[in-house]
């Protein structure tokens, strides 16, 4: 997937105000409009125009936008990075109208914001008549804070236009309590913390989508934990009991004899905690002691000639002969 430059797409620098931005469209929308134009690639093109234009007229999607824009080139190669629309407070009201089907829109569109063209995907809660709009923010928080619980401070940036026209970010901080526990995906709700009301109706809410970041040793699937854990070729094969680590601190886990690469090894109840709390998975996995040195290749030597009939590959030999 590569990495599309809206801003190029409309011919429109990045500064361009909203309604430099409609203005764009609808000159190169009429222009291109497969029902009259003559350019072999209008369709193409038109459905470009389109995508474009629903990316950046959308104050809060433009925000979002041009902050991951900073950091990459039209064409290059993109993968969101985890956690990229952390932090940006979305006020739910939807599209500014969509010229196009968001089913039409590319995959990096989607990749963006969802097949429903909201922010990060979401759609936003309904309008009520007095009471303030609720509002959206997706927050990427550590794994270990997700299996432990937490006190946290975040920064929530609330894409606004000023007198210019032009999109600006206003920025709060929240101290917010994460829940022991929380799931990939769970809401969390912060009353009151939403849009002001009017005539003196209550504010609306606040829903924080909670989005777990990759940890370096933990992976995380569903309520369950799996780390690699690194054995060697004497403790596989005798058995042993070794240190693994868990997000609580380490415990002591026996290794069965003649264990193999891959092997899962199931801690239960160690996982995200819960009223059904995930399990953490052990695999398995073979390290091999270095052999740079003479010494080193003199016992590889000799292994090999104690198990000078085993042939690790028979298996697929015999699918060969078969």
């Amino acid at each position: 997937m590569e990495f599309k430059d809206y801003y190029a797409t409309l011919g429109v620098e990045r500064s361009a105000t909203q309604d430099e931005i409609k203005r764009a469209y609808r000159k190169l929308a009429r222009k291109f409009h497969p029902d009259v134009s003559k350019e072999p690639d209008a369709e193409a093109r038109f459905k470009a125009i389109a995508e474009a234009h629903e990316a950046l007229i959308d104050a809060e999607r433009r925000a979002a936008y041009d902050d991951i824009a900073r950091r990459h080139a039209s064409g290059q190669a993109f993968e969101p990075p985890p956690g990229w629309d952390s932090g940006f407070e979305y006020s739910g009201r939807g599209a500014g109208g969509m010229p196009g089907r968001a089913e039409d829109f590319s995959d990096f569109f989607e990749s963006l914001f969802g097949r429903a063209g909201g922010p990060g995907g979401f759609d936003g809660g309904a309008h009520r008549q007095a009471q303030g709009r609720d509002h959206h923010a997706k927050v990427a928080i550590e794994l270990l804070d997700a299996c432990r619980g937490a006190q946290r401070t975040i920064t929530l940036h609330m894409p606004v236009l000023d007198a210019t026209g032009r999109t600006v970010l206003m920025e709060r901080q929240l101290a917010v309590s994460i829940p022991k526990g929380v799931r990939e995906g769970q809401h969390l709700r912060l009353a009151g913390q939403g849009a002001a009301g009017q005539g003196g109706a209550p504010a609306g809410d606040l829903y924080l989508v909670i989005e777990v970041l990759p940890h370096p040793v933990f992976r995380l699937d569903g309520g369950d934990l799996y780390l690699d854990l690194p054995v060697a070729p004497w403790e596989a094969a005798l058995g042993a009991t070794v240190i693994a680590p868990t997000p609580d601190g380490s415990v002591r886990l026996s290794v069965p004899p003649g264990s193999s690469q891959g092997r899962k090894l199931r801690l239960k109840g160690k996982g995200l905690p819960g009223k059904v709390p995930g399990d953490l998975y052990a695999v398995l996995t073979i390290a091999l002691p270095p052999s740079a040195a003479d010494a080193d290749k003199e016992a590889y030597g000799a292994f090999a000639r104690t198990f000078a009939d085993y042939n690790p590959r028979a298996a697929l030999e015999a699918l060969n002969h078969g």
